[in-house]
């Protein structure tokens, strides 16, 4: 499903002395297939963009109670907001918001956190049962089989796990079964804010293999927010930048990272990579590198002709 979004914009207590524009005429799209990363200092926007993805926040024209105001005399209405997810179309009220949420998975940061019941199974399983229809039901052997298909696809085993609590589980496993119980349902789209946020860098990895895994297996487009800028160059495809609410920037990590300074002005990090790059360049040694760990090692290589 192919993400369309233009002019949106979302201000939080609007209408308070408290409002805040969280997001301001965002344009942004995201193609089916991407892995795709979006970055960002701590309150400019990004969070509040992916959770209109699957309608969490809802576009105010999609509200029921809804009613356009009139612009005053002699003032420039704005152009209307435009997000479409696939086929559905999130500025409007008639839309399946269930149906959207069933296809669009949101694993929010630290996961593990939401963790609550009994069990692993039933955790996994609250999923399963949340979209079902009305009248729908869902056999024994049904949900056994898709509770144990998403924990193996997080690297773990039914049979030594369903039973226990998750709370006795180690964090690592806390957030694999948070996660499984997001992608129990087989969503096309899967957004993850922060997705290795407080793991230590085996646990890192591993979380990205699996999203990689999923990515390929059945989960057309893969969305995570993060802070971490080697996790972007190494891992997605494209990532946006967004600073106080807009879009500043969108493009692949070569192009991206490229822009070093740039991104240094806007308060945000960049990837170790980048950095060796700007280091090596005012020693003038210039590397043209797509800011990947392998092809990095693999230019500074070729100037040494080979040799490590």
């Amino acid at each position: 499903m192919r993400i369309e979004c233009e002019h949106l914009s979302y201000t939080y207590n609007a209408g308070s002395p408290f409002a805040v524009r969280a997001l301001d005429d965002v344009s942004l799209t995201i193609e089916e297939g991407e892995f795709f990363g979006i970055i960002g200092h701590t309150g400019s926007g990004k969070s509040t963009f992916v959770q209109h993805l699957n309608a969490l926040l809802r576009v105010p024209s999609s509200l029921k109670k809804y009613k356009a105001k009139k612009p005053k005399k002699g003032q420039t209405p704005l152009p209307a907001p435009v997000l479409r997810v696939g086929e559905f179309d999130l500025t409007d009220k008639k839309t399946d918001f269930f149906a959207l949420r069933k296809r669009v998975g949101m694993v929010f940061q630290y996961p593990e956190y939401q963790l609550f019941a009994e069990t692993v199974e039933k955790d996994v399983a609250f999923g399963l049962k949340n979209f079902l229809k009305k009248g729908e039901k869902l056999s024994d052997a049904e949900r056994k089989s898709a509770v144990a298909d998403a924990l193996s696809t997080v690297g773990l085993d039914y049979g030594e796990i369903a039973g226990k609590s998750p709370f006795d589980l180690s964090g690592g496993q806390k957030r694999r079964v948070a996660i499984a119980g997001v992608i129990v349902t087989k969503p096309e789209i899967l957004v993850l804010d922060e997705p290795a946020a407080g793991l230590d860098p085996l646990g890192k990895r591993e979380i990205m293999e699996l999203l990689h895994r999923i990515h390929g297996d059945w989960c057309k487009t893969v969305i995570i927010v993060s802070h971490d800028m080697d996790e972007i160059a190494e891992h997605c495809t494209r990532a946006a930048v967004f600073s106080d609410g807009k879009v500043v920037m969108c493009a692949p990590p070569k192009e991206l990272f490229g822009e070093a300074e740039t991104l240094l002005s806007l308060g945000l990090d960049i990837p170790l990579t980048a950095k060796l790059v700007l280091a090596l360049k005012e020693r003038g040694i210039s590397i043209d590198c797509d800011y990947t760990t392998e092809d990095f090692l693999a230019k500074v290589l070729a100037l040494k002709g080979g040799k490590a």
